[in-house]
């Protein structure tokens, strides 16, 4: 048994705090409404948080240092791993650094291919934060119609690549394959029935007085500390600044597509939500767009560098070159040159960026992952601070975090 005089210090502490009305709670690393290994270590005065502190690492998994050691076509299916919810995305974000890298020009199908995945994924991953925030306060028949559109999505990116949450589905110099016939058609029917889905949530939950009390000035992020914390994405836009990485530093062929950039002035939970809602809306116009353009693109699909990347089945099969080639580059893979490159990408949370330094390997020497969940995760410390203990869930979710992004 302990010796009696050692539990004194113990019993003291818990002495002083019932004499103090505040208490010390622990939200998570398990709570399903953390939406992962998020450990919130809460000071609250009955439900109201007087102090929040936000514990990350519980799923870290070191994946900047793996990326460094491994070679850079190994490291792509590494990134599905990061925001798991929107996988092409990180697939994107990673080649489009080592292109711009190596100085690799993608086909203009590749281009086209790509956006339509980035967009599907985009409305999947928007789909599932307004089933996620809409059960996490109560209204679950949205849950399941916003699943309903989702599925439709997961299979047309599943038609495509064979994959529904880890896709893969973009490679260093192109993308995989061409699109199946009949994906096109299927793709408009799917659009038609996302718009449709929307009018649905929208009816739910636009004038639902309960979603408005526990949405409309709950976890209001002002147009300054958005900008202080780094926020981006939807997290920056319903603050009050229109700011779109494919506007403004557009890449592919954003710059010739036609869409606006939803954005809201009270940077609450509802603001965010309404923002979510136009962005799916723009998306499909996005995809429309694209069909049109697919049907008018030469056929090419990967990049004629072979310096860096394979050459397409047909001449690996038929080309004693071509296979030599593509050996060498699966073996000991591209040796990008040496150099430093930023590149920076408007994923469905917001700027997600990859830094590359190359000594010239086939490794490269330092990757760093800029992704914005991690910056919204340490808005919690503010923002959290004066609500409730039943306004967590909707705020945690309406910053839309994904903890693959901040655990790395």
């Amino acid at each position: 048994m302990q010796n009696p005089t050692k539990l004194r210090p113990f019993f003291e502490n818990i002495e002083f705090q019932k004499k103090d009305s505040n208490m010390i709670l622990n939200f998570g690393p398990q709570h399903p409404a953390a939406h992962g290994q998020l450990r919130l270590m809460l000071e609250i005065d009955g439900e109201k948080i007087i102090k929040a502190s936000p514990h990350v690492g519980y799923m870290h998994r070191g994946i900047e240092k793996m990326a460094e050691n491994m070679i850079y076509n190994e490291f792509v299916p590494v990134t599905d791993r990061l925001d798991y919810v929107a996988s092409s995305g990180t697939n994107y974000a990673f080649c489009g650094a080592v292109e711009k890298l190596c100085g690799i020009e993608i086909p203009r199908r590749a281009k086209i291919i790509r956006v339509m995945l980035l967009e599907l994924n985009r409305i999947a991953a928007h789909l599932l934060y307004l089933a996620t925030q809409s059960l996490d306060i109560g209204a679950m028949t949205v849950f399941l119609y916003a699943f309903r559109e989702r599925e439709y999505v997961l299979d047309l990116i599943e038609r495509y690549c064979g994959a529904r949450l880890t896709h893969n589905s973009i490679k260093i110099g192109g993308v995989f394959v061409d699109l199946q016939d009949g994906f096109l058609e299927e793709l408009l029917e799917v659009c038609n029935k996302i718009l449709s889905g929307i009018k649905d949530y929208e009816n739910l939950l636009d004038t639902n007085r309960i979603w408005l009390m526990r949405t409309q000035n709950v976890g209001v992020i002002s147009k300054e500390m958005a900008l202080t914390y780094g926020c981006s994405g939807v997290m920056l836009r319903a603050s009050g600044v229109q700011w779109d990485i494919r506007k403004e530093e557009p890449y592919l062929i954003y710059d010739e597509l036609d869409f606006d950039v939803p954005y809201a002035d009270n940077g609450d939970c509802y603001a965010r939500y309404k923002c979510y809602i136009q962005e799916m809306r723009e998306s499909v116009k996005i995809l429309r767009q694209c069909v049109n353009l697919y049907e008018k693109s030469d056929p090419q699909i990967l990049a004629d560098a072979p310096e860096y990347v394979s050459a397409s089945k047909e001449q690996i099969m038929t080309q004693n070159y071509s296979l030599m080639k593509h050996f060498v580059l699966v073996t000991q893979g591209l040796k990008a040159p040496k150099g430093e490159i930023y590149f920076a990408t408007e994923s469905n949370k917001g700027e997600l960026s990859f830094y590359i330094y190359s000594t010239g390997e086939s490794y490269p020497y330092r990757v760093k992952i800029r992704t914005p969940s991690f910056y919204h995760c340490s808005t919690y410390e503010e923002l959290l601070v004066g609500g409730y203990i039943a306004d967590i869930s909707a705020i945690i979710c309406s910053t839309n975090l994904i903890l693959g992004e901040v655990d790395r």
